[in-house]
């Protein structure tokens, strides 16, 4: 299965949605919305900010299931 490193990450606080290329080597776990500045953090289970505001999971969690990730 091909990994993709392109995801949509969607602010819950203005829903301005801007396409991010994700880390592949670490986990993302904030993230500063450039329409209202809110700073994104993980839902609770969740590893990272892509998995949890973004279209695509996290590339560990793409790979490997919800425990491939370092969270």
């Amino acid at each position: 299965m091909e990994v993709v490193l392109q995801s949509v990450i969607t602010c819950p606080e203005c829903g301005l949605a801007k396409e991010e290329t994700m880390p592949t080597g670490a986990c993302q776990w904030y993230y500063e919305c450039t329409g209202c500045g809110a700073l994104l953090k993980p839902k609770p289970g969740d590893c990272c900010v892509f998995c949890s505001y973004g279209s695509v999971p996290c590339p560990p969690v793409q790979s490997e299931g919800k425990g491939g990730c370092c969270g």
